[in-house]
């Protein structure tokens, strides 16, 4: 108790609390804004870190990292365009909302979710973080490949409408997600000797052309058809009623122990903890009223409670055993060793104020996004108040900045515009955005995780149904594909009974 009212004085002293505040108001910004990655905020802030005690310059890195997390659902919501990579599942149910008039009820569910991952996970961190670490250090790559198949699974969920078509998009995901140099025996595939292919094609690139530049496309092909005026006068900013919100208080918390145990995974990562809650949402409620794609709150909840869940479950290993969680956890790591702790199981002993002290940033900082950030993020929604030929441009100009800034490079713009010709003729032909984006995001863990077991095994599979956590894996999977038709064959039954 004594460390716990330590770590309470500093965090709360008033220098570390203005951090707070201005270190999760900086992270929604540069999270909204496609191309400003959450590592990037976190590295734009270690500089003023320096001169920091070193509890205040941590609750700064964590506050932008809990307000990153939720800063991608913004211009998932509103544009069409995830603002990081773990807001990609965001977008399936947000734009729909968003083009319903409903971008305040959005963003409010958004947020909502944001805060309760993030102070589920956070409770979870300071009970359980050694145990639940040495529990995620035994996954290989058997439990790897039953994760990423649990990821894919959701396209039986975003595609209901037509499985064939969902099935040759994540097909031609997967293919895509081939390209480049290969990680295990580095030989050289689909780059037809053009350097800037052997590093692969960067999913945000696609990711960028696929919704949000296929989404311009469509509208100007519309646009002299549609009445305006309707469009204006639907934008509306409410926000829903914490009691309606009481009602999906499973998929909460749900999804937040999907975030909390994909997080601490290492290497695995949001944007796989944000699809695989997706996924176990929509079959869970797949026969709510909006379906699943076409705007139904859960699915909105569902992927940011788990990506902001994740948030804690990602500082687990960082801390306890010095293995980051996530790419952005592999930052928080150095800026840890540059400010002079140094992760692993020693820290927690060395630096008994530290995990309190994580602790109550990530609750504080949860705290302000649903209390400051309903209000605060619920002011974006009056982007979609502009004309159309106004938020066209600005649209192509973010998505042009955000592909370009990836790595400096022209080659990735040129992604982004190719991919939006194709994003525009999927949703022409009725065929799957999402699955696309999906298979391309999972195909290297997939596909890796894949063929090192089965080196592993020396040539034989038998690997992924001997390891128990890797057969209940995929056992899931085989339920959550096969789903659709039990179902179905469930209710001829009843019916013939009947």
């Amino acid at each position: 108790m004594d460390v716990l009212i330590q770590a309470f004085g500093q965090v709360f002293s008033p220098l570390s609390a203005v951090l707070v505040v201005v270190g999760t108001v900086f992270g929604i910004v540069c999270g909204a804004l496609p191309g400003v990655s959450t590592s990037l905020a976190i590295i734009l802030c270690l500089p003023f870190t320096y001169t920091m005690a070193p509890v205040s310059a941590v609750v700064l890195l964590i506050a932008v990292y809990v307000g990153g997390a939720c800063g991608g659902s913004i211009s998932a919501i509103l544009i069409k365009t995830p603002g990081t990579p773990e807001a990609v599942a965001t977008t399936f149910d947000g734009y729909p909302m968003a083009q319903k008039g409903q971008t305040g009820i959005a963003l409010g569910l958004a947020v909502t979710a944001s805060s309760f991952g993030t102070i589920f996970s956070a409770l979870v961190m300071l009970v359980a973080a050694p145990l639940l670490a040495k529990v995620a250090l035994s996954f290989q790559s058997a439990e790897y490949f039953g994760l990423g198949l649990l990821g894919l699974s959701c396209i039986t969920s975003i595609a209901a409408k037509d499985q064939m078509k969902a099935l040759l998009s994540v097909i031609l995901g997967l293919m895509i997600s081939t390209i480049g140099i290969d990680s295990i025996n580095g030989a050289e595939r689909f780059a037809f000797g053009q350097p800037f292919l052997l590093n692969g094609i960067n999913y945000i690139s696609v990711m960028i052309g696929a919704f949000a530049i296929a989404e311009v496309f469509k509208n100007i092909e519309e646009f002299r058809h549609r009445d305006n005026t309707l469009r204006e006068a639907k934008v509306s900013i409410k926000l829903m009623k914490f009691a309606e919100m009481l009602k999906m208080w499973a998929t909460f918390v749900k999804s937040s122990i999907i975030g909390v145990i994909v997080g601490i995974i290492p290497a695995a990562g949001g944007s796989i903890s944000s699809l695989i809650a997706y996924g176990e949402a929509s079959r869970s409620h797949a026969h709510d009223p909006i379906k699943f794609g076409e705007g139904n709150p859960r699915g909105i909840v569902a992927p940011e409670a788990a990506n902001n869940a994740g948030v804690g479950g990602a500082l687990v290993p960082t801390m306890v055993l010095g293995i980051p969680g996530s790419p952005v956890t592999a930052v928080i790591m150095a800026a840890f060793i540059i400010i002079g702790l140094r992760p692993g199981p020693l820290l927690l002993r060395e630096q008994p104020v530290l995990l309190d002290s994580i602790f109550l940033a990530l609750v504080f900082s949860a705290l302000l996004l649903f209390v400051g950030g309903r209000f605060v993020t619920r002011q974006f929604g009056h982007i979609l108040k502009l004309p159309y030929p106004l938020l066209g441009p600005l649209i192509v100009a973010l998505g042009l900045v955000g592909a370009y800034s990836l790595q400096n490079s022209f080659y990735d713009v040129i992604i982004m515009l190719v991919f939006g010709l194709v994003g525009y003729f999927f949703d022409k032909f009725h065929y799957s955005n999402p699955a696309l984006i999906l298979g391309l995001i999972l195909g290297e863990l997939v596909e890796n995780s894949l063929r090192k077991q089965i080196i592993i095994g020396d040539g034989s599979a038998i690997g992924f149904v001997e390891r128990p956590v890797s057969l209940v894996i995929l056992v899931m999977v085989a339920l959550t594909f096969f789903w659709p038709l039990i179902g179905s064959l469930l209710g001829k039954g009843k019916v013939r009974a009947a």
